[in-house]
């Protein structure tokens, strides 16, 4: 875990990002001596660790802007990053995820975060932060349950909302894939997967139950381990059934196996999944063509090919070398809300306190890349947007290009 001091040299951005901190009507302060700590909680070791730094890259974008300008009202946002994947899982680790939890914690001079980037990390931390009232807001974590009231007393066992999103939940991801299934690919059977974890286990029940309501005869589902190496029994079994399509529910680890081995054994056959199955390891790992025709969603605005994205994509891309993604785009606008919640909480010169900035983070509405960004009480993003995208090969573009998965449109919300 290293303390990241931010300097002028790295907070050199285009003036798109400039711009998008001015709205939040920050002024520079050159003579900033005080310091805030953001935490950044991803999963940097393992499958994952490509996407974790795509998602980095985006929060850091709108950090360095803001500290290039001298800070929020005097204060300087010193960004600590925290890894919850460990070697031994092999990707996001809810053991490791408590701990970093319990040092955002412990460090007074933390007021928020953001992260973490997977759901079982994010029910791991979240009675943590409740207890420390840490408010963190995740750019990519789905899983309904930690924000839905029903299960509070679990996740916020002090009662305010302090887990927010700038992406949709499970609760539209998978139900509104199920009718992109229905309503435009027109799958009659489907077989379900899921890898164990709370993401892909949430993600699959969401989709299976609007599957069935939309008329989708389900003709089996089963566990993956995302350790195993060998999926070939499964897979077997599910083209002895012959269903029209696969849907996955997880995350990269047991994802990149599965589309590998699937294309050996049931190559033609549509296969998809959720935002789990959309990063750049499925690109770089995977390879053509096994990963080609594979469908993804992304619970948020799909907005880095927009014209008005355009100079924040080539500066992100500049200071990088890598392409953004929508859940770079949907960091960044974690960060623009922590950054709109530290100015209205210091404007009236108060200091930033956790409590301050966590119930300025419920309360503030911020334009963004992505567009207005707000939570409703349970620190759910009001917008619901699902997007589609598959992998086509591109070979006038990198291989590993982002742009590799092309968006198709918004999935049905009906």
């Amino acid at each position: 875990m290293i303390s990241r001091h931010l300097t002028r040299r790295t907070a050199m951005l285009s003036g798109t990002s400039l711009a998008l901190i001015g709205t939040l009507g920050i002024r520079p302060t050159w003579a900033a001596d005080k310091t805030v700590t953001v935490g950044l909680d991803l999963s940097l070791t393992g499958a994952d660790a490509e996407s974790a730094k795509r998602v980095e890259y985006g929060a850091m974008m709108a950090f360095d802007a803001v500290n290039a300008k001298g800070g929020v009202n005097g204060y300087k946002i010193v960004v600590t990053p925290y890894d919850d994947g460990t070697a031994t899982a092999g990707q996001y680790d809810p053991a490791q995820a408590a701990t970093n939890a319990r040092k955002m914690v412990s460090d007074k001079a933390t007021v928020a975060a953001i992260g973490p980037q997977m759901s079982g990390a994010g029910k791991a931390m979240a009675p943590i932060l409740s207890e420390g009232d840490l408010a963190t807001i995740t750019p990519s974590s789905t899983n309904p349950d930690i924000t839905d009231p029903k299960f509070a007393e679990q996740y916020r066992p002090e009662g305010k909302a302090i887990y927010f999103r700038t992406v949709a939940t499970d609760a539209y991801q998978g139900p509104y894939m199920a009718n992109y299934y229905a309503d435009v690919l027109h799958v009659k059977t489907v077989y379900i997967l899921d890898d164990s974890g709370a993401y892909g286990v949430g993600l699959a029940d969401a989709f299976e139950a609007q599957a069935k309501k939309k008329g989708i005869k389900v003709l089996g589902r089963d566990r993956l381990d995302p350790k195993a190496a060998d999926y070939t029994a499964v897979l077997t079994k599910i083209k002895s059934l012959n269903p029209q399509a696969i849907y996955y529910g997880g995350v990269l680890q047991a994802g990149v196996k599965l589309a590998k081995q699937a294309y050996d054994i049931v190559p033609k056959m549509i296969k998809g999944g959720g935002d789990g199955m959309q990063g750049p390891e499925m690109l770089s790992a995977v390879g053509y063509p096994a990963n080609e025709g594979w469908y993804a969603t992304v619970a948020s605005p799909h907005v880095t090919e927009e014209a008005k994205t355009a100079d924040w994509v080539k500066a992100y891309k500049a200071k990088y070398h890598v392409d953004p993604d929508d859940y770079a785009v949907t960091a960044y606008d974690a960060a623009l809300v922590i950054i709109a919640a530290i100015k209205q909480v210091t404007d009236g010169g108060k200091a930033p306190t956790r409590a301050a900035v966590r119930d300025a983070i419920q309360a503030v509405k911020v334009s963004t890349l992505q567009g207005p960004v707000s939570f409703d009480a349970n620190g759910d993003l009001q917008d619901k947007t699902i997007s589609v995208f598959q992998i086509r090969q591109d070979k006038s573009i990198p291989a590993d290009d982002m742009r590799q998965y092309h968006y198709i449109g918004v999935a049905p919300s009906a």
